[in-house]
Order: C-alpha cells, then structure tokens, then sequence
C-alpha cells in the first residue's frame, strides 16, 4: 500500500471515530456541556487529562526543539512535567472543593467582585487564544505535508474538525474524544521510536536506547557531540543558554502549567474530590510514557538527519526531503553553486533551513520505516494537536458564555440560551484561532510557552493567594491580574513582534527571553498583590471563611 493510500486510510479510520464519538455523546444541558455531568472514571479522566496536556507542542514540536538545542531544550521537559505535579498536587483538589469549574468563576466568587471575575475572563481569554494558535500551526504543519495541502489549507481543514465536536459534545464529547486520541497519539509516538532504537541500538528500550551504543560501539550522544563539533555546532550534550534563563523559563513553565484553565477544568469532570486525586495520578503516569521518549527521539531524529543530508548531493535525497520542501518547512540555498548541501552552525555557510516542527515528523521518513507507521505517526500528530485545541475552545466558550454573560452581562437567560451562547462562542473561537494559527508569533512550541508566561503572569498568583492567605481581596487580585498580564504582554510583543521599538537577544531585560518572562510578571504580580491588599480593606468575614472551608478537609471533601 503506497504512502498516501496509508495516510489517508488511517487518518480517515480516526477521523471517523472522534466524530462518532462525538455524536454519541453529544451534550444536552450545560452540565454536560462544560463538565461532562461529573460522571467520567477516573482512568478514563486521566487519559483525557493527559491527551489534554500534550498538545502538538508535547508531540510534534518538544523532541524538536530538544533536538535542535540539546542539553538546552530540558527546560520544556523539566517546566512541563513539573508543572503538571505542581498543578494536581497543590492546585486542583482545593479548586475541585470549592467546586467552581472555571478559573475567572473561582477570581470572582473568591474575591467578590465582578471586575475581578471579568479580569480573569480577559486574561483567560489572552491564555488560550496564544495556546490554541500552537495547535492550529500544528494541525497545519501535519495536513501541508501528509494531505499534501498548502499549511493555511490544513489550518481551515482542522478548524472545521475541532469545531464540529466541540460544538456538538461540549467537555462530554471532548472527554471521550480525547480518551480515543491518547490512545492514537500515544500509539503513534512510540512505535516509530521503538523501530529507530532498534534500528540504531539493537535496544527496544527508547529510553535506554538513546544512551546506548551504536552498531559501531560508538555511543550515540558521543557521534552527536562528534557531529556537532564537525559543522560547527555546539556540543549536544552542553548548553548555551544561561542559567538564569533557564531558570525562569523553567519556572514559567511550571508555573503557567498550574495556572491553565484547561487543564483545571479536568478535574471536575469526575465525580469525587478523591477521583479527582486519582485521575491526577493516571495523568501523570499517561504523560510520563510521552515525556521519557522525547530525548530520544530528539537524538535519533538529529543523528538520522545528519547523517541523511549533510555533504550529500541534492539531487540523491530521498522523496521525504522533496516533499518537506513544498511544504515550506524545509530549504535548501545552494550558496556555492555546487549542488552539494552543506549543513553548518556558520551562518554564513549553512545552506539548509529546517522547521523544527517537522523533526518529530519526518523521523520515521528519516529512518526509512514502513509507509503504515509514517501514517500511524500523522494521525497521533493529528490527534494530539486537535485534542488540547478542542479544550481551550471549551474553556473559551465557556469563559464567554458562562462567566461573562451568565454572571454578569445577562443572569436572567436560559439554560438553553446559555448552551447556544457557549456553542456562538466557540465558533467565533475557532475563527479566531485559525486566524492565529496560519499567522503565529513562532514555532509551535515556542508559542505555547508564551501561553504558559501569560498564565503565569495572570492567573497563578490570584489561584495560590485566593487558597492560601486568608487577607487577599479584591483590591489585591485585581491589581495583580492586570499589571501581570499587561507586563508579560508588553514583553512579549516587543521581542516577538517588534512592537514598542523591538529589540535583539542583547536587549532583553537581565538576559531573560519571553518564554522565561512569566515567572518576572508573576513575582511582580505577587508584590503587587500583596501589597495593594495590605493597604486596603479586608475581605468579608464569609471570604475568610469560605478560604479556611477550602484548606482544610473535612466530611464533604469526596462530594
């Protein structure tokens, strides 16, 4: 069976179960809509949570960046997964007790005030329409080159996917959905890295297998470490990065990760506080099996790339190069007229251009496997990038229709009314988003690590303080909110976008790039928050109440 016969028959199989699913669990009333009628078990919770959390970032562009800056790309790794534990260990049993399933519903009962609540709406909108642009780049980034369309072309094509069964099963539909593509996505990740450690290291282990030696009994870090040096790379295995960058980036990372609405909302989809404990810990175990395998792919991707490419004619380079090609993602400037490519860490002799977001991709093309697991691999892709886009809609629409026009704007309407006001917003979402995912700031991961600064900046704050320290008010949260996301904003379109004069690496602030900035807005956003709420009034006796009711456990806790 050709390449694309496979491609399409696989995509098309999976394609049709998420749209099945969706069918049959589509949502009748907004409990079901916003947080699946808290009936989910909790493994099958811990599989959406997981599919959730590793978006196209996790699957198509982690092992890519961490292939392209070594020891350097850690930072994705370790912010990442510690964010997770910090979010279901510190963050998501109070949130689920307190039993308000969106985070500007929790800034607006907790601080008791409108302004508050219609701040964080704001913020949580900024949060998720940053993310979701990483995701349609991704589903984009998957269709140009396995449909063979162009990438604007796959934008709209995911668009119209994620819309349908969002729309349709609201958090019910996108549950299910999410525990069939955490099978797929996580399927379609290890076996190709699977067949390349075997291939490679005679090793079925990837974990081990990228520590392991070669068929030449040379270790493989050591031949990339050799490779590197050789063209003029640094070191695979050292970093460049300072570590004070890698520091805050790390941190935002994490903290951002606590601070996501999507995520949180998973935890009230399950019926218990101790579900949601448990569908923590399933989470955790799901996303681990992803998390360990990415150095290594990002290993055997890099060697396997060299060694194809470099000092090569160009004319003998496999179909897959040619077809990365059209797509844009991959070019070839033959400077010297010589027809021979030459890959250097020199900019001035390197002659070939590649997208990091294609490595995951094009690995298994790569490593020359068989046409059903580069067809499985697109699927995953597919799966991973639409699930977590599918999420932040929810958390969209929900934020809109939910927070904004229920609580505020209109508490009169209808729970009909309602559930069409989060299906309009939705669509107005994905418009949106498709608008940010054919024009995004940067590289898919890149940009969602600018989504986990902003939640950082805005959100992580008001959460820890609104749990933990009784004095916090309205005053407080609101001010911190604002400068927070307004200073990470700032930030973020100056050395992104150029806006307010731009600037170079040798302009940032202490040496701190935008994706490490969140954890800077966010300890200004502490201060601030602090400080405004010891100058001005406390909150309400009931608050302080409320806050002592929510730390400390009690008969009710598995409600």
């Amino acid at each position: 069976m050709s390449l694309q016969l496979s491609i399409w028959l696989i995509v098309g199989l999976t394609f049709a179960l998420y749209i099945g699913i969706a069918i049959w669990s589509r949502a009748s009333s907004t409990n079901e809509f916003y947080v699946a009628g808290k009936g989910v078990h909790p493994v099958a919770n811990g599989m959406a949570t997981a599919a959730d959390w590793m978006s196209a970032a996790s699957f198509i562009s982690m092992a890519g960046i961490i292939s392209f800056l070594g020891y350097d790309g850690s930072v994705y790794l370790m912010g990442w997964t510690g964010g997770y534990v910090l979010l279901a260990l510190l963050l998501a049993p109070y949130l689920r007790k307190f039993g308000k399933f969106t985070v500007p519903a929790f800034i607006g009962d907790r601080y008791y005030s409108n302004t508050a609540r219609t701040v964080a709406v704001f913020c949580a909108l900024i949060v998720s329409f940053t993310y979701i642009a990483g995701q349609m780049r991704g589903v984009g980034v998957v269709f140009s080159r396995y449909l063979e369309v162009d990438i604007n072309s796959g934008v709209f094509i995911g668009m119209g996917i994620v819309l349908f069964y969002a729309i349709l099963g609201g958090m019910k539909g996108i549950t299910y959905t999410q525990v069939a593509q955490y099978c797929v996505l996580i399927f379609a990740f290890m076996v190709p890295a699977i067949f390349i450690s075997i291939e490679m290291t005679s090793n079925p282990i990837p974990q081990l297998g990228f520590g392991s030696a070669g068929s030449d009994g040379v270790y493989l870090l050591d031949k990339l470490n050799g490779l590197h040096e050789e063209l003029g790379f640094s070191k695979y295995t050292s970093g460049s990065k300072s570590t004070l960058d890698v520091f805050f980036i790390t941190a935002a990372l994490m903290i951002g990760t606590a601070g996501l609405p999507h995520v949180i909302v998973r935890f009230f989809t399950v019926k218990k506080v101790s579900d949601a404990r448990k569908s923590a810990g399933w989470a955790l175990l799901f996303i681990a099996i992803l998390y360990t395998t990415a150095p290594a792919i990002a290993v055997f991707a890099r060697t396997n790339l060299i060694d194809t490419v470099s000092e090569k004619n160009y004319t003998d380079m496999p179909s897959w190069f040619k077809k990365w090609e059209d797509t844009g993602l991959l070019k070839f400037d033959d400077k010297n007229g010589d027809n021979i490519i030459q890959y250097n860490g020199n900019e001035m002799i390197n002659e070939l251009t590649i997208d990091r977001d294609i490595m995951v991709l094009a690995n298994p093309e790569i490593a020359q496997l068989p046409n059903w697991v580069i067809a499985l691999l697109a699927a995953g892709a597919l799966a991973a990038a639409l699930s977590t886009a599918a999420g932040l809609l929810l958390v969209i629409s929900s934020s809109v229709s939910h927070d904004l026009i229920k609580r505020i704007i209109k508490p009169e309407i209808s729970e009909k009314g309602e559930l069409v006001a989060a299906r309009l917003s939705a669509l107005f979402a994905v418009l949106l988003a498709g608008y940010f995912g054919i024009n995004p700031p940067d590289f898919v991961a890149a940009t969602v690590a600018l989504a986990f600064g902003l939640a950082a900046a805005s959100f992580f704050p008001a959460i820890v303080l609104g749990i933990f320290y009784k004095k916090m008010n309205k005053e407080g949260a609101i001010s911190g909110m604002v400068i927070g996301i307004l200073l990470m904003l700032f930030y973020m379109t100056k050395f992104k976008f150029g806006w307010f004069g731009g600037g170079a690496e040798s302009d940032w602030w202490f040496g701190i790039s935008p994706e490490g900035f969140g954890t800077v807005a966010m300890i200004v956003n502490f201060i601030v928050s602090i400080s405004v709420s010891n100058f001005t009034s406390p909150p309400p006796k009931e608050i302080i109440e409320l806050v002592d009711n929510i730390r400390l456990p009690n008969e009710n806790d598995d409600q």
